[in-house]
């Protein structure tokens, strides 16, 4: 006897599909709906989100299901869109050859049904994005209207408050809805250990990667280290081939301290985005940078002024030419201005370090030699750091250098 998939193939008639639409006029659920679909196509289905959070299965077992997840043989991923909008896909394993007619109104069906079920959720999830850079952007300035609209969208931050922000780059080809699923899995760290904490996609559209941002109300500063560092537990196991980044704030007691929150969140990432070796990073751990952050709310002009003045042009000729002299200034200052410890820092003869600093001082005008040389140059590199402004450099290549200069400056 034929299977429901290929008597729909054949054209015999399309009678599979009532039990999918059955589920669908009741309001049965995603979970009896993909058990529909699966019997339609004579195929194991597993329905994700966005995110790639599960939403239903229909497979033969446990070890099938897994196998649909990790995208095993003859697994084939269907994306569902309503309105050319992403809201899932479906894994299917067919065990006959259902046809591309049938596959596209089961599809649209599944689609429609998700896109319904998930909507009020989204709008949710939308409403609390809002509230949060509402935070970041100081719309919300008045202390009543803060605790107003957090009541509404049932947070509790009368007691205080946490900002955390976590940034991650793909060091892979990145799927469709990447950033939904970073969003996913950092939502899942953060509610392991504060139940009550909340996680938005960061809307920073200049940054390479995906930013996530968490508030987490309460007052408990060791709750918030272990949520952070959960955090990056949770990111660097679900995500391999990507790096981290994780700043976290100091406690707001006052809900109108909750933009100044946002603001040392954001100046911690930015200083762990440069310390491949410290990925979470504390407000009160950033140290000197911790003096900038004035400028940067304040008057982050300024602030940028002053790093094109001193390392810009280093960031665009190791961009241009694909050499190492920032790096190899950060390993001069590390090193107190010992050329020998630089080059042992980086590997590379004392020739080598020399040659690099010279060229700093023709397109900086800055001598590292000199104290006053030095400290511009420092602070430049936080400058860099606290705007959050990423060194893309390759790998010095020192005979490439001299194919062309960046314009010196006057």
């Amino acid at each position: 006897m034929s299977s429901p998939a290929q008597r729909a193939a054949d054209g015999l008639d399309l009678s599979a599909l009532d039990a999918i639409t059955d589920a669908v006029e009741s309001g049965a659920g995603l979970p009896e709906v993909i058990r529909a679909a699966a019997r339609a196509l004579d195929a194991s289905l597993v329905l994700v989100d966005r995110g790639g959070t599960v939403l239903a299965a229909a497979t033969r077992s446990p070890a099938d299901e897994r196998s649909l997840l990790a995208g095993g043989a003859g697994v084939e991923t269907l994306d569902l869109r309503v309105a050319d909008a992403p809201v899932g896909a479906l894994r299917m394993r067919a065990r006959s050859d259902p046809s591309a007619g049938l596959l596209r109104l089961v599809t649209t069906l599944v689609a429609s049904e998700v896109e319904r079920v998930r909507a009020p959720e989204r709008a949710s999830e939308e409403a609390l994005a809002a509230f949060v850079r509402a935070l970041m952007t100081r719309e919300l300035r008045d202390r009543a209207d803060i605790l107003a609209h957090a009541g509404e969208l049932g947070i509790a931050v009368d007691d205080g408050a946490c900002m955390i922000v976590a940034r991650a780059h793909s060091h892979v080809a990145a799927e469709d809805g990447w950033r939904q699923r970073v969003l996913a899995i950092a939502d899942r760290g953060v509610r392991a250990v504060a139940t009550r904490a909340v996680a938005v996609l960061g809307e920073r559209d200049d940054r390479p990667g995906a930013e996530v941002v968490v508030l987490m109300p309460g007052g408990d500063e060791a709750l918030a280290a272990r949520t952070a560092d959960a955090l990056a537990r949770e990111l660097q196991a679900a995500l391999p081939g990507h790096t981290f980044a994780i700043g976290r704030s100091r406690i707001a007691s006052d809900p109108n301290d909750l933009h100044r929150a946002a603001s040392e969140a954001l100046l911690a990432a930015n200083v762990a985005e440069g310390d491949a070796e410290r990925p979470v990073l504390a407000f009160e751990e950033t140290g000197a940078y911790r003096l900038l952050l004035s400028a940067m709310s304040e008057d982050p002009g300024e602030l940028q002024r002053f790093y094109a003045e001193t390392v810009e042009p280093l960031v665009a000729y190791d961009e241009q030419y694909e050499t190492d002299l920032l790096q190899t200034v950060e390993a001069f200052l590390d090193a107190d201005g010992n050329v020998a410890g630089t080059a042992q820092r980086l590997f590379t003869h004392r020739h080598t370090i020399r040659y690099r600093l010279e060229r700093v001082r023709e397109l900086t005008g800055l001598d590292v030699g000199s104290t006053d040389g030095r400290e511009k140059l420092s602070l430049g590199l936080k400058a860099m750091r606290v705007l959050g402004i990423a060194h893309r450099g390759g790998p010095a290549r020192e005979a490439g250098a001299e194919a062309g200069r960046v314009p010196r400056r006057s």
